[in-house]
């Protein structure tokens, strides 16, 4: 498929602002992590980060999509979250500089505060456009496409960012990262089309409302931000790798980089294997299957102490979640109204995107109560419960073809 023939290169620029926004919040999550592990050497303290950006998500992400279905210019909303990410990369790199007093930890979790924000807008505006861009008939690709533009900057970023720590210096990093922010916003607010009307003004309220009984009331859309929302929650390893580098396999920040990546490496993979051979027949399965297979993998990855098996299934992990990823979003895509994609946009956030941040919270917690591999093993054990219970709850999701959402 020719990604190019959308709209004057309309989704070629929608897949930049996506790679590079990916890019650089993945730089900053792996030199962050980096950062305040080397200052207090509490996996707590990374499990913390997490919560530092997923509070505001919280609180913002429902009225971020009210918004991109009602007001103004998707475009614009996206450059917004772009311009949030940029000020905490300026705050990050004038902490590493030695430019602000105090804290240096008050000063990290108040910078992500931003990313938090940020990210509230970044999924409803992209949807949204990615809906008006592309045609119905292929969205399967396309969005086996988009997953993969995502997922070559969670490839690249944290490789980047290990690298730039381990061979330049924090400060460096952080710059690069504030430098794709702005590239990532010029790229947003390149893209010309021509946006539907926007949906009937409606209270706040009413709207939120309205997302909300259209997720609660299907079975497939809700069983499908359920598998993910919880398999990631207890599925978080990543988070602690940071403690895994320094304190199991001893070694530096390069290799947190590889490790980093290595997941969003598998995701590529599979991302280009569904562009060329999408996935319609037993799309429920396949998506049961896979999530069962990251929690296996997130399991192996635990009893490893050798740095190049742990690597192998954390690839292999990303496998798994690149075919989860396609088939969640192809049926949202799929089985969502035009008119409140942003709030479900929003919603399907809450359900998945908080769901590492508050995963990372979660292998903190358990790391500091059960010790650090005890904790991923049993986060592996608990998403293949969640499959299970899944499977049993939602037999729409399990039995889902997809040509039934056409």
């Amino acid at each position: 498929m020719n990604i190019f023939k959308y709209h004057n290169y309309a989704f070629a620029k929608l897949l930049a602002f996506r790679i590079q926004i990916s890019l650089a919040y993945q730089i900053m999550a792996v030199v962050v992590g980096w950062h305040i592990y080397e200052i207090t050497h509490d996996p707590l303290s990374l499990g913390l980060i997490g919560l530092a950006e997923v509070i505001p998500y919280f609180a913002s992400a429902l009225i971020a999509g009210h918004a991109v279905d009602h007001y103004y210019s998707r475009r614009l909303f996206g450059a917004l979250a772009a311009i949030l990410l940029f000020i905490n990369a300026l705050i990050l790199t004038a902490l590493s500089i030695g430019w602000l007093n105090g804290q240096a930890t008050f000063w990290i979790y108040g910078a992500i505060v931003f990313t938090g924000f940020a990210r509230a807008f970044i999924a409803p505006s992209y949807n949204t456009l990615f809906a008006i861009i592309v045609p119905r008939k292929q969205f399967v690709k396309a969005a086996s496409l988009g997953t993969t533009a995502f997922q070559a900057g969670l490839v690249m970023g944290p490789a980047i960012g290990g690298f730039l720590v381990g061979f330049a210096s924090k400060t460096v990093a952080y710059g690069v990262s504030s430098i794709l922010c702005l590239s990532a916003m010029i790229a947003m607010l390149l893209i010309k089309i021509d946006e539907p009307k926007n949906a009937e003004s409606t209270h706040l309220f009413n709207s939120i409302k309205q997302g909300l009984d259209f997720v609660f009331s299907n079975q497939v859309v809700l069983g499908a931000m359920s598998l993910d929302m919880f398999a990631i929650l207890f599925g978080g390893a990543v988070a602690m790798l940071p403690a895994f580098i320094n304190d199991i396999y001893r070694l530096g920040p390069e290799s947190l980089g590889v490790l980093r990546a290595a997941p969003a490496v598998g995701a590529i993979v599979a991302g280009l294997w569904i562009t060329h051979n999408p996935i319609n027949l037993h799309a429920g399965r396949w998506l049961l299957g896979a999530v069962a297979g990251f929690g296996i993998c997130i399991i192996s990855f635990g009893l490893t102490k050798s740095y190049w098996i742990a690597a192998t299934m954390l690839l292999l992990s990303g496998v798994c979640d690149g075919i989860s990823v396609v088939l969640r979003q192809t049926i949202m895509q799929l089985a969502t109204p035009d008119s409140m994609r942003g709030r479900v946009a929003a919603i399907n956030g809450i359900f998945i995107g908080s769901s590492n941040e508050l995963g990372a919270f979660e292998s903190g917690t358990t790391a500091r109560l059960m010790g650090l591999v005890p904790s991923v093993i049993f986060g592996g054990l608990m998403t293949l419960s969640v499959v299970g219970i899944t499977s049993k709850f939602a037999p729409k999701l399990r039995r889902l073809e997809l040509h039934q959402l056409h």
